[in-house]
């Protein structure tokens, strides 16, 4: 047979999936695993969502939708989005698509041409680096430094942006290290954008999960709404990772060729979710603001017990539900310590290098999981790093 396309071979992917395989196997044999390596709330759905998804199919939403999604869900959206960045949004603004992924996807298959540079942040999500390479595009990592609270040195920044910049890619609350973008660090990306004429994805699916402050989204500045794609979605905020449901928020062109593609590939997104996903948008959000207060409790135990690791040192991330903690001081690299961490500890976490290379000395933890675990997770990776020391 003739050969996979070449391009296939640019296509990277999100190492927790492959890690929670590996946990999965050791479970299956008996071993006893703690989970702190899906970025997955431990958390149910709450049970008004449930039941709005429940009413949807008994009223017969099991069909297909537009592609852009169901024009009142879409405008629920819109309205909620208008509401919390304080900016004008309409229902043409937004597409409805399976998570928060698609939208990556879509959106830098629809501006990325071969050749063009696109800046994002290192260590950050890995979908990213892989979508920029799998276009054809000249991938920027921008540094996240622990010194600066996993933000950026904004003149480190403004260096890396060029007439060849396309496309710039920000996320805050950020995946991995839970670092938060000041407004001064925002001004400076957008100043950039708008002096290169760049596009800005801001990925901002934590922005509900935020331990101090309020959220501060690009689009609040001048001139930036118009070229920026709010990714926003579900699955952190309500506890709907299984459910797949994200959104873009975009200006009308855009979002039509993020239409065509989402009607090439997916079709639509399933109706009943929508409905679902609407429901939680306009119910009670108690149960969401109850999980982040549980989150930062767990945060405060985790960071404390791991400063007390000799060897370890732990920022306290201001946001999202991971950890980063630098690990350098124990002399291997973050891979052998987090294989040694699964396989003799029984703690599924994550290399800092699954996030880039800038991830090198560093692992994640998430601590979307019971504070039992957590304490637990403690005791053991202090017994494997005394082994090492």
């Amino acid at each position: 047979m003739k050969p996979i396309a070449d391009r296939m071979s640019r296509l990277g992917m999100e190492t927790a999936f492959e890690v929670l395989a590996r946990a999965k196997a050791l479970e299956a044999q008996g071993k006893e695993v703690i989970h702190m390596e899906i970025g997955e709330p431990d958390f149910d759905t709450p049970n008004y969502i449930k039941q709005a998804a429940k009413d949807a199919l008994d009223q017969g939403f099991t069909h297909y939708t537009a592609s852009s999604g169901i024009m009142e869900v879409r405008q629920t959206i819109a309205d909620y989005i208008a509401e919390t960045r304080a900016i004008p949004v309409k229902a043409e603004n937004v597409v409805v698509v399976p998570g928060g992924k698609p939208i990556m996807f879509y959106v830098i298959t629809s501006l990325v041409n071969p050749g063009d540079e696109v800046i994002y942040p290192n260590p950050g999500f890995p979908i990213y680096e892989s979508m920029i390479n799998f276009m054809g595009g000249v991938a920027v990592p921008l540094p996240l430094r622990e010194e600066l609270e996993f933000s950026f040195d904004i003149k480190e920044f403004k260096s890396l942006v060029t007439p060849k910049t396309k496309l710039i890619i920000i996320n805050s609350p950020g995946n991995p290290c839970g670092g938060v973008m000041t407004k001064t660090d925002v001004e400076a990306v957008a100043e950039m954008a708008l002096k290169y004429d760049c596009w800005v994805l801001s990925d901002e699916i934590y922005s509900r999960i935020l331990y101090e402050g309020e959220h501060f989204s690009i689009t609040q500045l001048p001139g930036m709404q118009e070229r920026t794609i709010i990714l926003d979605g579900f699955s952190k905020t309500y506890a709907m990772t299984g459910w797949r449901l994200g959104y873009g928020v975009m200006n009308t062109e855009l979002a039509g060729w993020t239409t065509k593609l989402m009607n090439n590939s997916n079709s639509c997104t399933s109706a009943f979710t929508q409905i679902a996903g609407a429901a939680a948008l306009k119910g009670d959000q108690t149960e969401s603001a109850n999980m982040v207060a549980e989150f930062r409790c767990r945060r405060d135990v985790l960071v404390d017990g791991l400063n007390q690791i000799p060897g370890i040192s732990c920022r306290r991330p201001h946001g999202a539900f991971y950890v980063f903690p630098n690990v350098k001081g124990l002399g291997k690299s973050t891979k052998e310590i987090a294989d040694l961490l699964l396989y003799e500890a029984g703690i599924a976490t994550l290399s800092g290098t699954a996030f880039g290379k800038y991830g090198e000395g560093y692992l994640r933890f998430s601590y979307a999981t019971s504070m039992e675990n957590i304490r637990k997770a403690l005791v053991r990776i202090r017994e494997v790093v005394a082994k090492l020391r």
